[in-house]
């Protein structure tokens, strides 16, 4: 009798991702109707059961850095998994790389957005797809190099061999940025690249972080003659020759296994300019912007997840007497993790849409997501790691394990909100490019005006922001609680016009009005917890 399991959850099995009509819904709101099929095609991928195994292999058999080679000749390459492989594969195949750079039609970048937060077997590979997506923007400000790389970025073949890249069916890109000295202040970087005569230029330095360094090439920082520049680095140069590139380790990351970041060394790399000498922050911050907006689905597809295991778990466990999930406190917890992830939901599509619309032409759409996303970026991958813990404990000692696959999340999150500027850069971002351009902090409130009239608490909260933003004394120092204010009016804006009425009124009554206490699990108890619960979490 002791080896009788009892009240236990059993397997979750295959389940679809994107089998919510929040997320549906805005792919058809957005023109993007025509890609309900291939976003529940991925999400039937993403929830099936071998791709959930891919991933924890590719977790738990982390990659190998090889500097040389059994005869000692230096190779610097790195060994994956053939899970990572498995993974990349899909996921190039489907599109969520750089494909959608060479399509054109209206939704394209918001399916290729929806297929991202869908995408969840695991987090690290990502890594590489969202900057392979990120870098077309920037390579296109010199066209000649974009021309040649952009038809195998886009493709969707995966070739994970290091070659030359011009003999490749597929390609993937990496970035390589920050410093030890310097870490989010890039000004300051000490790489060099000295010109050479053919126009290309040799790069010396050492670089703090490089994530997935066995991409094919690079956007990085150096400090050209003319000042701080951007340039394409090749792990292999035209004809064959490995660059000079040396991985001098990798890192030792609380999470993110599966994706390897490294230290590397240039010694006099090749490199060719990308965009104007003296103007590398300008260029490369167009790759930055995009993968920020991965970063908030990043968060957001983390946040759904730990929802699905957390609201799993809670329907088949009992305890005096009750399923955990009628259990008025725990639907209490349950409902207000729910409202966090459809708000994040919303809020990421819209964000997706308004960069649709951005790449064709549309200049309010541009100004609306360069706010919106430097805010929520900032707020909403905040909120992951603090998701993450509340739902983990649904399970309770279970929720600690490995198997139960909330670790993983657990320990994701904080890197999203670290990854493209910290909590403090991404606050003052939003505050310093209003300072450039008020256009932007414009569009916004023409925005939010939509929603006026459908809640008092709205409505308010509205008029606080906008009181913030009237008094510009201090402004740096209460940079983090308006933006905080701003993604979410933002997303109060949204679930008003689009959620359902329960979403909506929990949201406005603690996120805006402040009844509520300073844990998930304490909303008024006058919410009307049964229906949040019964939309969000199925049988």
């Amino acid at each position: 009798m002791t080896y009788q399991v009892l009240n236990q959850a059993p397997p979750l099995g295959d389940y679809d991702t994107s089998a919510d009509p929040v997320l549906l819904d805005s792919l058809v709101r957005g023109g993007a109707e025509w890609a309900v099929d291939e976003v529940s095609a991925v999400g039937r991928l993403a929830g099936s059961e071998h791709m959930r195994k891919l991933g924890q292999l590719a977790q738990a058999h982390p990659p190998q850095l090889h500097t040389h080679d059994r005869y000692g000749n230096r190779i610097d390459e790195v060994e994956y998994d053939p899970a990572y492989h498995q993974l990349m594969t899909t996921a190039v195949e489907h599109g969520i790389a750089a494909a959608p750079w060479a399509e054109n039609r209206r939704g394209v970048h918001l399916a290729r957005a929806a297929k991202l937060l869908v995408w969840t077997p695991e987090p690290g590979h990502t890594c590489p797809i969202s900057m392979s997506y990120a870098v077309v923007p920037a390579l296109r400000m010199s066209p000649g190099i974009a021309s040649s790389l952009e038809p195998r970025l886009s493709s969707r073949v995966y070739d994970p061999e290091l070659r030359d890249p011009a003999t490749k069916p597929g390609l993937i890109a990496g970035m390589s940025m920050t410093e030890k000295q310097g870490g989010s202040d890039v000004r300051t970087n000490t790489t060099r690249a000295e010109p050479l005569a053919d126009g290309s230029f040799a790069l010396t330095g050492h670089k703090w972080f490089t994530s997935a360094p066995m991409s094919d090439f690079f956007l990085t920082l150096a400090q050209a003659p003319r000042g701080l520049s951007c340039f394409l680095v090749p792990r292999v140069l035209p004809g064959g020759e490995r660059n000079q590139i040396r991985l001098m380790r990798l890192k030792d990351k609380l999470g993110n296994k599966a994706n390897a970041s490294s230290e590397i060394e240039y010694e006099h790399a090749i490199g060719w300019l990308i965009g104007e000498e003296g103007r590398g922050v300008r260029t490369i911050v167009e790759m930055v912007n995009l993968t920020r907006l991965d970063c908030v689905l990043g968060s957001t597809g983390g946040m759904r997840t730990a929802l699905k295991l957390a609201g799993h778990h809670v329907r088949h466990r009992h305890t005096f007497g009750k399923a955990l999930i009628d259990q008025p406190l725990m639907r209490q917890v349950i409902a207000d993790l729910a409202v966090e992830a459809e708000a994040s939901t919303l809020a990421a599509m819209r964000l997706a849409e308004a960069h649709d619309r951005a790449v064709n032409g549309d200049p309010t759409e541009a100004a609306l997501r360069r706010l919106a996303l430097a805010a929520s970026k900032y707020y909403i991958c905040k909120r992951g790691p603090i998701h993450a813990a509340e739902a983990l404990e649904c399970l309770g000692g279970n929720g600690y394990i490995e198997d139960s696959g909330m670790p993983q999340i657990y320990r994701e999150q904080p890197l999203l909100s670290i990854w493209e500027g910290s909590g403090n850069v991404a606050a003052l971002d939003a505050l310093r490019a209003l300072a450039r351009d008020p256009e932007p902090l414009e569009v916004y409130f023409t925005e939010m005006e939509a929603a006026t009239g459908a809640d008092p608490r709205f409505d308010d909260a509205l008029q606080r922001l906008k009181k913030e933003f009237a008094d510009p004394a201090d402004l740096e120092v209460r940079a983090r609680r308006v933006v905080e204010q701003l993604a979410l009016v933002f997303q109060g804006s949204l679930l008003l016009q689009y959620s359902s009425p329960a979403v909506a009124d929990a949201f406005c009554a603690t996120r805006l009005d402040r009844d509520w206490g300073g844990a998930f699990g304490t909303m008024p108890a006058r919410t009307d917890f049964g229906a949040i619960v019964d939309r969000a979490v199925a049988a």
